[in-house]
């Protein structure tokens, strides 16, 4: 089984304007919304790419209902807790000819909390895998991904992070299975700026070095490259399409990869897959549609 963990999931509120001019009335050409957080995204583009997992994370409140009914409906699995106080956040993306967004902070999060957390991942059984995926919550320690990944260590649970800088680094400890930085973020990780492709790869090794097995570095119009475990590097070029909104498209990447690779257990399928899935979302107004999917890797 997979599992993803979202710590703050969201409702993501997505309004498109012709043009955004601040201090007047703005009016909205469209508006959408969708349930969010980046482990939620990933179990959705799993499920659409015919590979299971539950959703695990923190809800509250009447937004925590809604986040729950609609990550349901696209026929995903979860196993949420409840939260007893405040409600979970909405988060806006607004959509005016750049891309910004606002994020709220999201609901407290108790040591009791936590315990529930940790009492449902003592089920994950040797082959499991969990997904760490997105930032910390205000009111929790720094190192809870460290300490999620030190309960786990021994117990043959596989584990995949997709985090920022040194929540992502103090993971590396417990040598991931995957990782899943941007350039952006793999350059931040070593405070350089990266810009050839042979700089990826000699960073993404570092990683390696450090501890994670794979480590995926997405580069949104250039692709991606993957310093795989066995030693071996391979990239790949997302095909062509207007770009529609990038959000999503890491985690899409991140879900596309781990379906490929459970089915083939080849990494190079496992990229293609993950390149597909990831421009998929880009092309469309949310998560990668099953069919987009399938007409990308037919093209590709």
């Amino acid at each position: 089984m997979i599992y993803t963990l979202t710590l703050n999931p969201s409702l993501d509120y997505t309004v498109t304007l012709d043009g955004f001019h601040a201090g007047r009335i703005n009016r909205t050409a469209s508006e959408r919304l969708y349930p969010g957080g980046k482990g939620v995204n990933v179990s959705i583009v799993l499920k659409r790419l015919g590979t299971e997992s539950t959703a695990l994370g923190f809800l509250a409140g009447f937004t925590g209902d809604e986040i729950e009914r609609m990550t349901r409906e696209t026929g995903c699995r979860t196993d949420f807790i409840r939260l007893s106080g405040g409600r979970s956040r909405i988060n806006v993306k607004l959509c005016a000819g750049r891309e910004s967004e606002i994020n709220a902070r999201g609901p407290e999060i108790t040591d009791k909390d936590m315990d529930a957390l940790f009492a449902k991942l003592e089920t994950a059984a040797p082959g499991d895998l969990l997904v760490l995926a997105g930032s910390i919550p205000a009111g929790l320690p720094s190192d809870i991904y460290e300490r999620i990944l030190a309960r786990l260590q021994g117990r043959g649970v596989q584990a995949v992070v997709d985090a920022e800088r040194d929540l992502l680094v103090n993971t590396l400890k417990y040598h991931p299975f995957l990782i899943k930085p941007n350039r952006d973020e793999l350059g931040a990780v070593f405070s350089v700026k990266l810009k050839s492709r042979d700089e990826i790869v000699h960073y993404a090794k570092r990683l390696q070095r450090m501890g994670a097995e794979n480590v995926l570095v997405s580069m949104a119009g250039d692709g991606a490259v993957l310093a795989a475990s066995n030693g071996k590097i391979f990239s790949g070029f997302p095909p062509s399409g207007r770009v529609v909104s990038s959000v999503g498209s890491g985690d899409s990447m991140v879900a596309g990869f781990l379906a490929g690779y459970r089915e083939t257990h080849d990494f190079e399928y496992a990229l293609r897959v993950g390149i597909c899935a990831g421009s998929a979302t880009a092309f469309s107004e949310w998560l990668a549609p099953p069919e987009k999917i399938r007409q990308l890797m037919q093209a590709l």
